[in-house]
């Protein structure tokens, strides 16, 4: 039922099901704990805290991305290379695709 890697070990996916099982288990467990409502209002503040936090970590990790791509855009310009262009672009692209994504997990989970 099961794929095994190369090496010979349980695949991705059975370590993926278990997971996905023990968190039902763990919900169930906050529901039957008086209201049900009341769990999955819990969880569900604490999943939009790590969304929130990991837009902000996108954010910060795009700035460093910027930063060093406009060295290493810098570096080739005063070098002569003749593709900064491409670099310069290249660098640009990751940054903004970064703060694409944080934009979009924000608004997809209303935070």
């Amino acid at each position: 039922m099961f794929k095994k890697n190369r090496k010979g070990n349980a695949c991705f996916h059975r370590k993926t099901f278990a997971l996905a099982v023990a968190l039902a288990f763990a919900s169930a467990s906050f529901a039957q704990q008086g209201d049900g409502g009341a769990g999955l209002t819990k969880a569900n503040e604490m999943i939009t805290g790590y969304f929130e936090n990991g837009s902000k970590l996108m954010y910060a990790i795009g700035a460093i991305v910027g930063l060093i791509g406009a060295v290493k855009v810098y570096q080739k310009w005063s070098s002569g290379d003749q593709d900064t262009s491409k670099v310069a672009a290249a660098w640009f692209s990751a940054c903004i695709f970064l703060v694409v994504v944080a934009t979009v997990i924000k608004s997809f989970f209303g935070i």
